[in-house]
């Protein structure tokens, strides 16, 4: 018999989530369904390891998969047509100065793609935590037109990737890049896949990763000043 995720009872408390070891193996790391999208309960999910990924037709969904897939600032990989790229200065980078016209950005559908997991649910309920500090986006521009950008929820010295997206070459990789060198320790990209892994993320197992948020999510919050300028390491 098939195992079924956890279902979160309606009304519960926003902490109530089973232990991230109980994730289901296939599909890897469905853990419950159900719940909400307020604050908080997704700053809980997140301290937890656990993120929020559905569709419009179906009803929300939390994930804790293994192993995850993390970028480590100090071991990113620049490659040399991104670096050029970003000594040309052809790209401005800002944080927080268009959180909404990231986001939407990041919903739009791919070339490859029909639909969003992006909905307005879930566009509404990052948009509250951007409100209370907790969600940032970091912005390229070429000129005043955006050219992507990147956004997730900041906890202490992490920074949990929730997308990005280009409508330039190279546009997210630069804001990724910038990134970077913000005062964080670790950017949790979830899911792994070829692009990250050029980057240099690696794939941490799950309770590895639950040790790097007891020790970096409990620290007082990233600054992410000065992400605009870039200087070669």
């Amino acid at each position: 018999m098939t195992p079924l995720p956890y279902r979160i009872p309606q009304g519960s408390s926003p902490d109530r989530f089973p232990a991230v070891d109980s994730a289901l193996v296939e599909p890897n790391g469905l853990l419950a369904v159900g719940g909400d999208l307020t604050p908080a309960r997704l700053l809980n999910a997140y301290r937890r390891g656990i993120f929020p990924w559905f569709n419009d037709d179906r009803c929300i969904m939390w994930w804790s998969p293994d192993p995850r897939a993390v970028l480590f600032p100090h071991l990113v990989k620049v490659s040399h047509s991104l670096r050029k790229t970003l000594r040309q200065g052809r790209f401005q980078v800002t944080a927080n100065k268009a959180f909404e016209e990231v986001i939407v950005g990041c919903a739009a559908p791919r070339r490859d793609q029909h639909g969003t997991w992006i909905t307005q649910e879930m566009m509404a309920a990052y948009c509250r935590l951007h409100s209370f500090g907790y969600a940032h986006s970091i912005e390229c521009w070429n000129g005043a037109r955006l050219a992507g950008g990147v956004y997730g929820v900041v906890l202490g010295k992490v920074f949990f990737g929730e997308s990005m997206f280009s409508r330039e070459r190279d546009a997210s990789k630069v804001a990724l890049a910038h990134l970077c060198r913000a005062d964080i320790q670790m950017i949790d990209c979830q899911i792994p896949n070829v692009h990250l892994s050029r980057m240099g993320a690696l794939e941490v197992g799950r309770r590895r990763f639950i040790s790097l948020l007891d020790r970096w999510c409990d620290t007082a919050s990233a600054s992410l000043s000065g992400i605009g300028t870039w200087e070669s390491p």
